[in-house]
């Protein structure tokens, strides 16, 4: 019994004698490594269904390049080559008295998906960005914008051109044929 007691505290003593605890200061130390290695991993997909990360009202493209937008825009901006029939059509267009009205939800997978591809067909034509108004609305299709109700969205995005401030047309959710043909379209039908 007493053989039994001596090797079990003698194999105690042996494994818990390779543990080597360290001063609190070298712990203090390493925490740095630790949270470093926490800010670099990779970050968790956003849930865009969370009112927390919505654009709502007036607010500037550029805030679609940053986070937590960017991960979709910048995508779907560098992924989308316009048709280059449609854009040299485009150039022949007078852009003075245009300006365009973007109505989008960042929760919206069909806003993510095409106001990319808009801005990339409006950055391909030259269009100038000043003329350009972006309006974020909630799932209910609502925005703080004083007048917003006149512009009776249903669906989203919606992107509406006007010529000489008069409505010449919108794109509402998926274009017909393509964004920038759909603009063409838009700008020379009926000798506008």
């Amino acid at each position: 019994m007493k053989n039994t007691f001596l090797i079990i505290t003698l194999l105690i003593l042996c494994f818990n004698g390779c543990k080597t605890i360290k001063p609190v200061a070298e712990k203090e130390k390493e925490a740095p490594k630790l949270t470093a290695a926490v800010t670099n991993a990779p970050t968790t997909e956003v849930n865009f269904s969370d009112q927390t990360t919505w654009l709502l009202g007036y607010f500037k493209p550029g805030q679609l390049s940053c986070d937590p937008y960017s991960a979709w825009y910048n995508k779907g901006f560098d992924n989308y080559t316009p048709d280059s029939e449609p854009i040299n059509k485009l150039f022949d267009i007078d852009k003075s008295g245009l300006a365009i009205k973007i109505v989008m939800g960042t929760w919206c997978p069909d806003s993510r998906r095409e106001v990319p591809r808009f801005m990339k067909v409006l950055d391909s034509w030259h269009f100038p960005a000043d003329k350009v108004t972006f309006i974020g609305v909630d799932n209910a299709k609502n925005s703080p914008v004083g007048e917003y109700i006149k512009l009776d969205i249903q669906r989203v995005p919606t992107f509406i051109i006007y010529k000489n401030n008069i409505e010449a047309g919108r794109i509402i959710e998926n274009p017909t044929t393509s964004l920038e043909q759909d603009i063409v379209n838009i700008l020379t039908r009926n000798g506008k």
